[in-house]
């Protein structure tokens, strides 16, 4: 159960945080939110603020943010269809009616002649039973109602096409950023409760009953040399532990000014069927706000270094794609993850947010990336692919993958259950 809490809420963190910069952005370029969602599927919970629908979704591996203009709007008045009509104080229209008139006594009931309800905000039309053709202005938060449910409609100038490249840009670009912010926020609280780890080789936290301990080692003491080579760095007394299973090691230390010379015999450990030595010590750590500030962006860069690294890897073909993991991998990892510690857990939502936001700018159809490559052929020819064709790649871009979801899932499943 303590698995199962912490991976709704740590997707749950990412992708809220992940959908709301492209939410903000929206709202501050002027765009209609029709949904924020989080998760996927039936609806379990949902509100409507404003003239947004805010929904928790009963598949908690995603979520999105509905923008007028992603979809082509559904709202298309016909020459001869009849609609009802109810006004606002301005006498503009408030509410299109499209069926179940009979439930709205109050709604002027016409038949459409012409509509414009991008640019004009005009609906003319004949009163049923008379034969003057009137004009009505339509209000920009007007609805639509179909069966009883309200939708509000999307002048073109509240739509996403209807933006500058550089709004729309930034829409899409504000979720990938706000999960680099979010990792270096992790990074930063992780460095300021555990501290810094010192560059060089020195020692902080002993292990009981560790062969560190049973030697004599102290912490704070600093490597100085083992087997009479020089040690100045964390990274080359670890190395050579790990490189050294059962093996009797002689190490120089200072310790508060005075060298000691002391014997520790690494024992043998197994860490993802790798044998490596340990002897049971932890790098010495500083606890200091004004360094946690490059900590987490250091932190942040190595992990994105790291991804964008494996990234290349896979579409170099120097690892195989059964070595993704998806939702069922990332699940396993965290129940292991979660019975380390709570740091643990911050280090590994930390890691999965940067991964979510490298993986959402790759420029592959579908992903923030593919959109934004759009954007910079429309920057370069002057003039946007048509809305049919880049749907269409997106659309294809989609299927590929779910279809690359289910077999990593698939995968995963083996690995870990057959």
């Amino acid at each position: 159960m303590n698995t199962i809490i912490a991976f709704i809420l740590m997707f749950g963190l990412i992708v809220f945080v992940h959908e709301f910069g492209h939410f903000i952005i929206a709202k501050k370029t002027g765009m209609l939110v029709r949904e924020f969602a989080i998760g996927f599927g039936p609806k379990i919970f949902s509100i409507k603020k404003s003239e947004t629908l805010y929904t928790i979704r009963i598949l908690p591996m995603g979520g999105y943010v509905r923008v007028a203009g992603d979809d082509p709007e559904i709202i298309e008045l016909k020459p001869g269809q009849h609609i009802g009509l109810t006004f606002n104080d301005q006498q503009k229209v408030q509410q299109i009616i499209i069926n179940n008139k009979a439930k709205y006594p109050n709604a002027h009931v016409i038949e459409v002649e012409s509509a414009d309800l991008s640019h004009d905000l005009i609906i003319k039309g004949v009163l049923v039973g008379e034969e003057q053709l009137m004009s009505y202005p339509v209000a920009e938060d007007a609805d639509y109602v179909m069966d009883e449910t309200a939708t509000q409609i999307a002048p073109y100038n509240r739509q996403f096409g209807s933006k500058n490249k550089r709004q729309r840009a930034m829409q899409l670009f504000a979720g990938p950023l706000m999960n680099f912010v979010l990792t270096v926020i992790l990074f930063f609280i992780l460095g300021a409760a555990q501290g810094i780890p010192v560059e060089e080789a020195r020692l902080g936290e002993i292990q009981p009953n560790s062969p560190a301990e049973t030697a004599g080692f102290q912490t704070g003491d600093e490597i100085l040399s083992i087997n009479d080579q020089s040690i100045s760095q964390w990274v080359e007394f670890q190395a050579i532990v790990r490189e050294s299973p059962e093996q009797e090691l002689t190490m120089v230390v200072d310790r508060a000014g005075e060298q000691q010379e002391l014997n520790v015999m690494p024992r043998t450990e197994q860490i993802e069927d790798i044998t490596v030595g340990q002897i049971g010590v932890m790098p010495y750590v500083e606890k200091s706000l004004a360094k946690a500030i490059p900590f987490s962006i250091t932190e942040t860069y190595e992990w994105s270094k790291m991804i964008f690294e494996s990234v290349i890897m896979l579409v170099t073909g120097q690892f195989s794609i059964d070595m993704l993991g998806g939702p069922v991998a990332i699940y396993d990892a965290t129940d292991q993850i979660v019975q380390t510690g709570f740091w643990n857990f911050i280090n590994w939502t930390a890691a999965l947010s940067v991964n979510l936001g490298i993986i959402n700018l790759l420029p592959l159809p579908a992903l923030d990336g593919g959109r934004l490559l759009f954007i910079g052929i429309e920057a370069v020819r002057g003039k946007p692919i048509s809305s049919e064709k880049e749907g269409l790649v997106h659309f294809i871009g989609f299927a590929l993958l779910m279809l690359l979801m289910i077999i990593v899932t698939w995968n995963d499943i083996q690995r870990l259950f057959m």
